[in-house]
């Protein structure tokens, strides 16, 4: 019984911690920059404000990757989580040097957020037919989630 959880949720465990370890890199700049030169310093307002609203959208996009893993999917709910990971880390990167290169990693985090909350209420709406119709469509779901999750490479 054990392994069979685990076996449902290892992809999306593993992504939890990969963010867990890009959340101690960035609180490691903010530190850092706040360190190396005066706390009141543009380059330290930046560093500071990304890591804020990095951890703004984080419980989020936890909160619907893993609905989404456990109510569909885990699969394509980890692989946007991975993608979701690389453009939040584009982000940061980006509102160092200047905020408007930040703009296309916030727009692409949208977009995924967006795909997982998707996901989450199919999941859902998919669990409501199967308990009260006794129609079973997750089959079906799964192969067209999986299929469009490659979708959210296009730019």
């Amino acid at each position: 019984m054990e392994c069979k959880v685990v076996e449902n949720i290892y992809l999306l465990v593993i992504i939890t911690l990969i963010s867990v370890l890009q959340n101690v890199f960035f609180a490691q700049k903010v530190e850092r920059e706040g360190k190396s030169r005066d706390m009141n310093t543009s380059a330290f307002e930046r560093v500071s404000c990304a890591n804020r609203n990095c951890m703004d959208a984080y419980p989020t996009f936890l909160a619907v990757m893993w609905c989404a893993g456990v109510c569909l999917n885990q699969a394509p709910a980890a692989f946007a989580g991975i993608i979701y990971l690389l453009v939040r880390q584009k982000y940061f990167i980006g509102y160092l040097g200047q905020s408007s290169q930040s703009t296309p990693g916030y727009l692409f985090g949208k977009r995924i957020i967006f795909f997982l909350s998707l996901m989450c209420i199919v999941g859902i709406f998919n669990y409501l037919l199967w308990r009260f119709y006794g129609s079973d469509y997750k089959e079906y779901v799964e192969t067209i989630t999986s299929a469009a999750s490659a979708l959210l490479l296009l730019p």
